[in-house]
């Protein structure tokens, strides 16, 4: 009975330990001034491909007319945080006889290499990037979504990222990273909720019911250009476009979101409906991550799904892609 009881009072207390920590992200985008607030209830995970900025010092300029000093070239990072080098967080997968580039990898391997960054499950995570590029922040939030495939839901993303930090003059650190192993395990395996393959990108070319949404720029979807590791011209069929210079708006170096009610209308003006099963899809599922995060964590449509694999698995396979205007 003892032993019981022990048990009972073992699972209440980690009820309300996870009630807690539910509580402590707003939403998942916070801002400057709240990660300001909570610095020692959260990890802040830094996502960057130039690791070497990690440790360097930003670049200031001072307006001679105003005296205002501002940020010509983000560096630097917030003290405490841990580091993700994007360039080891996507990884080369054999699915189908095919060798494809960008890909998630499969969970044990994710889980090493989130504990080798020092990251824990006791507190929730809040991602950041540079802030300045639409790429670094889209790889942010591939980051978000490859931690939600593995069952992380205590994830937030911050608003501006470091850009937005070192204009407001908040301190900084660039201090050598000192790495202690974390011990983040995948609780679960969401892959069937989050993630699109070939074949369901292939019913939603047929059937039409489910909207296909195109990440890349104009000249992309038109195949004006294409990457090399995409070998055809033009986008999936009957695919709609959200192109990347819709996705932030610009406060000095920042990049930052809109509100909700903005990027509702922005879908709904692209003749996308946000309340109808989504698959996102760019050349390798980079860009694809900023129009998932937008419908599924602000706009809270839970049908929304990535393809991982996305043009580069698409040709690879020898699929045949539409919409490419003559280039002579």
């Amino acid at each position: 009975m003892q032993i019981q009881i022990k048990l009972i009072l073992v699972s209440v207390a980690l009820f309300l330990s996870g009630t807690v920590n539910s509580q402590t992200l707003p939403g998942p985008i916070v801002d400057t001034a709240w990660l300001a607030a909570n610095l020692d209830k959260v990890q802040i995970v830094d996502v960057r491909s130039n690791t070497k900025s990690f440790t360097s010092l930003p670049v200031f300029e001072t307006e001679i007319k105003t005296g205002k000093k501002f940020l010509k070239v983000g560096a630097a990072h917030i003290d405490g945080a841990r580091l993700i080098d994007m360039n080891l967080i996507r990884t080369e997968r054999t699915i189908d006889g095919l060798k494809l580039k960008y890909m998630i990898p499969e969970k044990a391997d994710f889980e090493k290499i989130i504990q080798a960054a020092g990251i824990n499950r006791e507190k929730p995570i809040v991602l950041m990037s540079m802030g300045s590029e639409i790429s670094e922040v889209d790889d942010v939030l591939r980051v978000y979504w490859q931690f939600k495939v593995y069952g992380e839901d205590q994830l937030a993303v911050l608003d501006g990222g470091m850009a937005a930090w070192l204009q407001e003059s908040r301190d900084f650190s660039t201090d050598a990273l000192a790495v202690k192993a974390g011990n983040w395990t995948a609780v679960v395996d969401r892959s069937d909720q989050y993630l699109a393959g070939s074949s369901e990108v292939a019913s939603a070319v047929e059937n039409r019911q489910t909207i296909l949404i195109d990440s890349r720029d104009n000249k992309h979807f038109y195949g004006l250009v294409k990457r090399d590791y995409v070998t055809s011209y033009g986008h999936l069929a009957g695919a709609k476009l959200f192109p990347v210079d819709l996705m932030f708006k610009s406060e000095g170096r920042a990049l930052k979101f809109m509100s909700a009610n903005t990027y509702k209308s922005l879908f709904r003006n692209q003749g996308i409906n946000t309340n109808s099963p989504l698959i996102s899809y760019c050349n390798s599922g980079h860009l694809s991550a900023g129009v998932w995060f937008l419908a599924s964590e602000l706009l809270g449509n839970k049908l929304s799904k990535l393809y991982d694999g996305s043009l580069h698995q698409w040709t690879l396979e020898g699929r045949s892609l539409v919409g490419a205007v003559p280039l002579n």
